[in-house]
């Protein structure tokens, strides 16, 4: 390590994928890092939990919380070479085994985490089966107190440790968001959140009303069309001409979304039209949850705005001290916490400046008039869309790490496109071989294969 550059006592939050590479970068910059994980294995999210909780809404504060939202039939909705992090692709195994496809299922993205893992001797830095129960300053300067306390039947109470700085890699996949739909309270069906949905095998002859239009909605609405009498789905993004009845099936429909729920059963929807439904499925989205974190107001969640944060990252007053990855949604995921993660890294170590706290703050409030401006609600603050790779790009001339290969930018784009044209069929339909020759062209300059 270099003479200007500085070791950290660093305490992470989480072992999913997350976590997982931002200990790598941490290690890697010199510092010295305790993962902390309630689970007895890494894969956060990408570990598949039968098992639902009792709630199926999952919004009773007091429940057994399920940390994972998959569900059994689940394929990645990329291809696997924009998936992968950098200098570690995501390839289908060398010895023929797994999943191979190249939009595989849950359970081979969870192997390539764990491989990931084992590769750079990652779990050596993990503790197991340890409950965050609370994040904040410590009395002496400038440090963080972490208390936990042990899962798993191992015993012992509450336990304190101080750290130089907390990096939150806790996920946002867990704490269910939950539409408001007038008459709901007097309506006699039943409701749950795509959180606790695993199977189709519970709406068998069922009239479901599914409401949401993200990549989720698209897969279990045709999950469920399999056994279900019938499911209609209501989303607030639509093309006119795409509503009524969906092609490749005689039960699912496209609606706007619902006016309201009746006490007699039936749900209107805004084009008036109303059917006469068991139950409502909610596919939309979750909440940012941070329920360890004290901050003494400095951050705050606010209509799922997590902010003030510096480029979705460091809070101003608090950096580099306590940060946060993963935060953003509608990008390709692990390639960006690695963006975020050598930023962080670099931070810490001295190795890279960062703004003043008016200048980052400054920064904040632009965004967020930006937002405003362009009539973006506030719970899309995290939304990068349309501006992931620009992001990435960012991120990575400030950590001296090269931008997104044009490649994965394309590969993602074409992966889009094909998604929103052919929701059944994208996924098995002919790769761009041109494109799949670039990407592995790039793999071959990295040693690290499956």
């Amino acid at each position: 390590m270099a003479a200007s550059m500085i070791s950290r006592h660093v305490a992470v939050i989480g072992a999913g994928a997350a976590g997982l590479v931002t200990a790598r970068e941490l290690r890697r910059e010199g510092h010295r890092v305790v993962v902390f994980e309630r689970e007895p294995r890494v894969g956060g999210t990408w570990v598949y939990t039968p098992g639902t909780e009792r709630d199926p809404l999952g919004i009773d504060p007091s429940r057994p919380v399920v940390h994972s939202s998959l569900y059994k039939s689940l394929r990645t909705n990329l291809p696997r070479e924009v998936m992968g992090f950098g200098d570690y692709p995501f390839l289908p195994r060398a010895d023929g085994s797994g999943d191979p496809r190249r939009y595989p299922g849950h359970e081979e993205v969870l192997a390539y985490v764990e491989d990931f893992a084992r590769e750079f001797g990652l779990e050596e830095m993990v503790r197991f089966e340890e409950e965050i129960m609370g994040v904040g300053m410590a009395e002496e300067g400038g440090k963080w107190k972490v208390t936990r306390m042990r899962n798993g039947g191992g015993g012992g109470g509450r336990e304190e440790e101080v750290f130089d700085a907390v990096v939150v890699c806790n996920g946002h996949y867990t704490e269910p968001r939950i539409a408001e739909i007038p008459g709901i309270d007097q309506w006699p069906g039943k409701q749950m959140h795509s959180h606790n949905y695993r199977t189709p095998k519970p709406f068998q002859d069922l009239v479901v009303v599914l409401i949401g239009s993200a990549a989720s909605a698209v897969d279990i609405s045709r999950d469920i069309a399999q056994v279900a009498k019938e499911v209609h789905v209501a989303s607030r993004s639509y093309e006119v001409e795409t509503l009524g009845m969906q092609s490749g099936f005689d039960n699912l429909w496209l609606h706007p979304m619902i006016e309201k729920a009746h006490e007699d059963g039936k749900i209107t929807f805004l084009d008036g039209r109303s059917v006469d439904a068991d139950i409502i499925l909610h596919c939309t989205g979750y909440k940012y949850h941070f329920p360890f974190l004290e901050t003494n107001g400095i951050v705050t969640v606010d209509d799922n705005r997590v902010g003030p944060l510096y480029k979705h990252v460091f809070p101003p007053h608090l950096a580099p001290w306590l940060s946060f990855v993963g935060l953003p949604w509608k990008v390709v995921p692990f390639p960006q916490f690695e963006y975020q993660t050598k930023w962080i890294a670099g931070s810490l170590s001295g190795r890279v400046a960062l703004p003043s706290e008016e200048e980052m703050m400054e920064d904040v409030k632009d965004f967020y008039s930006q937002l405003e401006a362009s009539g973006v609600p506030k719970r899309y603050t995290h939304n990068l869309a349309n501006s992931q790779f620009e992001y990435n790009d960012w991120l990575a001339a400030q950590s001296g790490s090269r931008p997104s290969e044009e490649w994965r930018k394309e590969m993602y784009s074409e992966s889009s496109r094909k998604r929103h044209a052919r929701p059944e069929a994208y996924r098995d339909e002919e790769a761009d071989e041109t494109l799949v020759s670039q990407a592995h062209e790039d793999f071959t300059k990295h040693p690290l294969h499956r």
